[in-house]
């Protein structure tokens, strides 16, 4: 998913989380730090937000069940994901990948995940530690390769 798309679904999911959350229109944009215009705007899809709100928004609400079943993972981690382009997400604890994931590929303690609302992949290891993100499959796989081989080395040792 490109940065586009990801602003529109996040501008789509709006109106739908301040919902849930409970929030007047007031509320939630001195929440988000923009006019109450502009939130009437994107509710209204007249525009979209733009990339500052969208990130806000999803640190936020990052906990919204809303918002995560339609990503398919933390919000923060996804917008992480889109900021980075490298896959230069940190290190962290997930939870395995029970929801949302497709197992593509193991090699030693590693495995390549792939989530099955973005598409986009990741690697975890054998306590659920995420080492890769990205949303190619040949950069993810070649990653999880050589994963795997410093994991035969440190074994060696």
């Amino acid at each position: 998913m490109e940065k586009e798309e990801f602003i529109n679904l996040i501008s789509e999911k709006m109106k739908l989380v301040r919902t849930e959350q409970n929030f007047s229109q007031d509320k939630m944009s001195e929440i988000l730090g923009i006019s109450k215009k502009t939130l009437v705007q994107i509710e209204k899809r007249r525009t979209e937000a733009n990339w500052t709100t969208v990130v806000a928004f999803c640190a936020l609400f990052n906990h919204s069940h809303l918002l995560i079943s339609s990503i398919g993972d933390n919000p923060v981690d996804f917008v992480q994901l889109i900021a980075s382009k490298n896959g230069g997400i940190p290190k962290e604890k997930t939870m395995g990948g029970k929801i949302w994931w497709k197992e593509i590929d193991y090699r030693g303690d590693f495995r390549l995940q792939q989530n099955l609302i973005s598409n986009h992949y990741r690697i975890l290891d054998q306590y659920d530690y995420r080492w890769h993100s990205s949303f190619n499959k040949e950069e993810s796989v070649s990653r999880l390769i050589e994963l795997q081989e410093l994991e035969a080395i440190d074994d060696r040792r």
